[in-house]
């Protein structure tokens, strides 16, 4: 947080006071943060090992070697997220507060999930892959529209439940752009031809 506000951009709080006032938005980020991270990764994998299976090795590879570098992240430098900060500094663990499938604090995710694990932030990374997937392949605008808005609706939602402070959103980013480089290196060629998508 000193280093957020030394660059000019500790905005979290301030957000998400604002976002308490509406409570139909907090309810939808906090099913958005516990579903879509997932559904619409393996999704995007989907789609593309069997539409685009010449470039399906490469994106495979990227998200498997941003992933290491997160644990590795995770294991050298915990960091707490903002919901787990004492009630002084103003947050609200949503996950907790407020309906959704899922919390930190129930019992087998408290268990199973890493409490320190807020840098870098996955979800960015993974929402930001996914739009790398699907906006330069999906054929309609509107598709390529909700592709590219994804990864910015998962940085809203990663500080509207304080779950990650803006600057885990570039560290997502940056593991994201180490994971390509990483793939580009190691990664053989395709397993075949791609294939059109069908009208």
């Amino acid at each position: 947080m000193d280093l957020q506000r030394w660059i000019g951009f500790n905005h979290e709080e301030t957000l998400q006071d604002w976002a308490l006032h509406f409570r139909p938005i907090v309810i939808a980020c906090n099913y958005f943060y516990g579903s879509f991270h997932f559904l619409v990764t393996i999704a995007a994998a989907v789609f593309l090992y069997r539409r685009f299976p010449d470039d399906y090795p490469l994106f495979r590879n990227t998200l498997a070697l941003a992933t290491s570098v997160a644990l590795i992240g995770f294991v050298t430098y915990p960091l707490m997220p903002p919901r787990l900060l004492p009630e002084s500094y103003g947050f609200i663990d949503t996950l907790a507060k407020y309906p959704t499938f899922w919390s930190f604090n129930s019992g087998a995710m408290s268990k199973l999930s890493n409490q320190y694990a807020a840098m870098p932030s996955v979800h960015v990374a993974w929402a930001t892959w996914c739009a790398l997937v699907f906006v330069p392949r999906v054929r309609t605008r509107r598709a390529k529209a909700f592709a590219a808005a994804y990864p910015i609706v998962t940085v809203v939602v990663i500080v509207l439940t304080a779950n990650h402070y803006l600057i885990d959103a570039v560290g997502g980013l940056a593991i994201l752009t180490v994971g390509y480089f990483g793939a580009r290196a190691i990664t053989r060629a395709g397993r075949g031809p791609a294939r059109s998508l069908a009208p």
